[in-house]
């Protein structure tokens, strides 16, 4: 069978799927109706059950889902049944407050990204430990990757330097940029990015505000 295309809103919608299904699980829930989900996760069943159906469903009429089952297979789909090996390059305030994040966080599914190595240009960062890891100058990036097969890189540099920072990643393996420098990156088609904009979520959010304030 061909394969579908899949629509870049409902992936978007997985990881949402994936995270209130870990809380049911969480909570000891052992299977839930498209209905029931729709009031927890305020999405319509009908968007549930299409978007479900993507991937073949799931579901059973007059059962509803087994929220385990459902769980690990989103987790599949989302590729999280595996670990990721993780590099951070630009060790500044944010880079520093993700890599601890990661080291701390007690989320399984956080869990299933592993940060391994933590770069920067300041020399007077080289071998400082963050979150239990050393950090090593960006010139070492190369010897490291070839010791560590790593895909995925997390950007936090400034915007002047995310560009040159992110070809530098790929030209030495790396396949998945996390990109929260303030700029959309123009990489190969053959790299996978994806532009976390924090002032475009905030924006959102004042957006939303003005529109709740006219219902006062």
């Amino acid at each position: 069978m061909p394969q579908r295309d899949i629509s870049k809103a409902v992936i978007r919608r997985l990881p949402r799927y994936y995270r209130y299904l870990g809380d049911l699980l969480s909570d000891g829930t052992e299977r839930i109706s498209s209905n029931d989900l729709s009031r927890i996760m305020k999405v319509t069943a009908s968007q549930i059950r299409q978007d479900l159906n993507n991937f073949g469903g799931f579901g059973q009429q007059g059962y509803g889902y087994n929220v385990e089952y459902l769980h690990d297979e989103i987790g599949k789909i989302l590729g999280i049944d595996d670990t990721h090996d993780m590099i951070l390059a630009g060790v500044g305030n944010f880079g520093h407050t993700l890599a601890k994040y990661f080291s701390e966080s007690k989320k399984s599914s956080t869990r299933r990204f592993r940060l391994v190595g933590l770069f920067d240009v300041n020399p007077e960062l080289e071998g400082r430990e963050v979150a239990g890891i050393r950090v090593r100058m960006l010139e070492d990036l190369p010897a490291f990757l070839k010791e560590n097969p790593v895909e995925i890189g997390i950007l936090t540099v400034p915007a002047n330097a995310a560009s040159s920072t992110a070809e530098f990643m790929v030209e030495n393996g790396i396949r998945a940029i996390w990109n929260y420098a303030h700029i959309d990156l123009k990489l190969p088609e053959s790299v996978v990015v994806e532009n976390v904009h924090l002032l475009d979520s905030l924006m959102t959010l004042s957006y939303n505000l003005k529109e709740l304030k006219k219902k006062d």
